[in-house]
């Protein structure tokens, strides 16, 4: 009689099955897999061959801390040739003298997560034995066409999935710049962070079976990973700080890449990390996502509407200086605002809206609750189905909201114009395989001014005052109604500038390019446009703006007198100095130059404005040498101070997936005023491919002069 079948080893060919699945990067030695897609296993027996009639081998995989069969999240299914009811498939691929190769496939719609294999083994006769083979983590699959996130394009995966670098794009919409950043979705222990964000999550805290068992649909997972990069409902992973004072953690602008925050959350027991703004909750969203294997970029949106009573309608106002005031409403435009698309299918909305997806991490406004945004469909946006799930009514405004300015002279407001073209510019994201700027700004909206665009405005508009939606704005806040013929969007004329009114057009110019340390030179062309003279008194202020739209104190004022003869055009110089606005300046580096004239005689004003970023002069990355896989590398690193006073307590960083292990800091100390230096970092790559090394340095008076250098890394022998 034959004896039972004993497993004596089990071989999860990891370094085999990784490289077919694409998950080579994070590791060779622990099995990586993704669903929809098989990998093989071998098991070696101790004491005879497998034979098929007479041994029945049945698999189970278990994740969660409840598996159970009903729920999806345990699985039974046998080697035999015959389909069970089973989702998960395994089949006979070569059986050896004592030994037997097993090909195995979890269905496109498994959970993903942490997963236990166990074999049961009946042979004929024989007891049943029971064996614990090993663990695996099983991830999304953008390359099986049956997974909802699959992406068709192997260029689009590349850069979506497998790039572990690339850029966010600040600035303002005059002056677009590209910030590295290392995503670094693939270094060490990245993967187990990204699981462990998943179990911190309330959900899983509140009903660990029910929050596994949904684990396979990219929108529950969008959302719950969308929640916990923010800690203002949880544990999440980063603080958010809009003010001034970072003493207690980390100038957002000084972070270059997520892996340092991510490894830094875990360290400390999952305490959020201080600080974040957009840009640093959008990159770490997109480690997180493309690390669990569903398509991601970062987008940018220049002057982002911030609506928070949802009548997309952004008022601003100012006192007769021009200077803008803290507004009451708190409705505000950030200067730039970032957030993901996520690539996935919606089967929970009607055809034609899945493909990219809006999601937002920035604790800005609460959806069902928890602070998070989206998955809001892009294509929704465009076409103004505010109703659809998630979020979409928010995400809508932060592209399409109109401004109205309002002047607040002696107690009383007077509306200045309406804007229907400022929310919504330039929206960007990093060329696929390239590190030019793509403009995406077709995907969210309909040409501005266009009529599709204004009657999408209106649909919008009407869906928002029917009434208020599941994942729309702040459930508490009520729209205020806009009678529709006072929409600056109906079919009509659009509403006129007081421009049109007194025929006068104001309008800033910058001289040269406004560098940090240097005066800033700029002049107000003033046209008329009538056929009468005109006299104007203009009142001119400069203040420092925060990164969300928010106002500091003015530091500079002018007022011009400026006649006009009928159709003449007059320049009026302006300088503000170094000195005047350097001890005024926030991180953010933004100063909003504003304009109010009126004529004399008219009660009407002109309102004109523009906002500067001040730019540093980039840190130079050069590679010296041959850059080999396990060879020592040596980069140069040249920098300096850009501004004509000593600055103290500088720091360089560099970092860089595949070439540094670890975030590499180095203590310069005192910098003399326009002092350039240079230092050479030696190091060993440990991974082959286009990479890309990111460095900032930051002192007592600036927090984020940044640089970076792309650096193919060669296999060798």
């Amino acid at each position: 009689m034959a004896e039972g079948l004993e497993v004596a080893l089990t071989d999860l060919q990891s370094s085999w099955n990784n490289v077919r699945h694409h998950t080579e990067e994070i590791s060779s030695n622990r099995l990586l897999v993704r669903r929809g897609q098989a990998f093989n296993i071998t098991l070696y027996f101790r004491n005879r061959a497998f034979q098929p009639g007479l041994d029945n081998i049945i698999f189970v995989t278990e994740t969660g801390p409840l598996p159970d069969l009903p729920k999806g999240t345990r699985a039974v299914f046998s080697l035999a040739g015959h389909r069970g009811p089973s989702p998960w498939i395994a089949s006979l691929q070569t059986i050896g003298a004592s030994s037997l190769e097993v090909s195995l496939c979890a269905p496109p719609v498994a959970a993903v997560g942490r997963y236990l294999l166990k074999v049961h083994i009946r042979s004929l006769q024989g007891p049943v034995t029971a064996y614990q083979l090993g663990e695996f983590i099983l991830l999304f699959n953008p390359w099986c066409p049956e997974d909802a996130v699959y992406l068709e394009s192997e260029p689009q995966r590349q850069e979506y999935v497998m790039n572990d670098y690339g850029f966010i794009y600040q600035g303002n919409k005059n002056w677009i710049r590209p910030c590295p950043w290392n995503y670094g979705q693939f270094e060490e222990n990245i993967i187990d962070i990204c699981l462990e964000l998943l179990d911190k999550s309330l959900n899983f805290q509140i009903d660990p079976a029910t929050d596994c068992a949904l684990r396979g649909s990219p929108v529950y997972i969008s959302r719950v990973v969308c929640a916990m990069i923010n800690s203002n409902d949880d544990s999440g992973v980063l603080n958010g700080n809009w003010g001034e004072n970072y003493s207690d953690g980390t100038n957002p602008a000084e972070w270059m890449g997520s892996v340092a925050i991510l490894k830094q959350w875990h360290a400390t027991g999952c305490q959020p990390v201080r600080y974040g703004q957009c840009w640093v909750f959008a990159a770490v969203t997109c480690t997180v996502m493309r690390c669990l294997g569903i398509p991601t970029r970062v987008i940018t949106n220049f002057n982002s509407g911030h609506d928070t009573d949802g009548n997309l309608i952004i008022d601003e106002y100012y006192d007769n200086t021009g200077r803008i005031l803290e507004n009451k409403k708190k409705d505000s435009v950030w200067n730039f605002h970032v957030w993901n698309e996520c690539w996935m299918a919606r089967n929970d909305l009607p055809p034609g809206f899945g493909g990219w997806q809006v999601l937002d991490a920035t604790p800005q406004e609460t959806s069902n609750g928890l602070y998070c945004c989206g998955p809001a469909s892009v294509r929704a946006i465009k076409e103004g189905e505010v109703d659809l799930n998630y979020d979409t009514a928010f995400a809508f405004s932060m592209v399409n909201a109109d401004c109205m300015a309002w002047l607040v002279f002696g107690g009383k407001e007077q509306k200045l114009h309406q804007d229907t073209n400022t929310v919504g510019n330039f929206i960007s994201t990093k060329s696929i395989q390239s590190d030019e700027r793509d403009d995406i700004t077709e995907n969210y909206k309909y040409e501005e001014g266009s009529l599709q665009e204004r009657q999408v405005f209106l649909k919008a508009l009407q869906k928002l005052k029917a009434g208020r939606f599941p994942g729309s704005l702040r459930a508490e806040s009520q729209p205020r109604s806009v009678p529709l013929s006072d929409s600056p969007r109906s079919l009509a004329t659009p509403s006129l500038q007081p421009s049109d009114v007194v025929q006068v057009s104001l309008k800033f110019q910058l001289l040269d390019s406004p560098n940090m340390g240097q005066d800033i030179r700029f002049v107000l062309l003033a046209l008329n446009m009538s056929p009468q003279l005109k006299d104007l008194r203009v009142n001119l202020s400069a203040q420092s703006l925060l990164h969300d739209g928010s106002p500091l104190l003015p530091f500079w004022q002018d007022t011009a007198f400026i006649t006009l003869s009928p159709e003449e055009a007059k320049t009026y110089p302006c300088k503000i100095t170094y000195s005047q606005y350097s001890q005024y300046l926030s991180t953010d580096k933004l100063i909003r130059i504003s304009a109010l004239g009126e004529e004399k005689n008219s009660p009407e004003k002109i309102l004109v404005n523009k906002i500067i970023t001040l730019a540093y002069p980039s840190i130079v990355i050069n590679v010296l040498g041959a850059a080999i896989v396990n060879q020592p590398l040596s980069i140069q690193v040249v920098f300096s101070n850009p501004l004509s006073e000593q600055v103290e307590d500088c720091v360089l960083t560099v970092e860089g997936s595949g070439l540094f292990r670890r975030q590499q800091r180095v203590l310069i100390g005192v910098l003399k005023p326009h002092h350039r230096a240079s230092l050479t970092l030696e190091t060993i790559p440990f991974k082959s491919g286009q990479r890309q090394i990111q460095a900032n340095l930051r002192s007592n008076k600036f927090k984020d002069i940044k640089g970076y250098r792309n650096v193919y890394i060669n296999f060798g022998l």
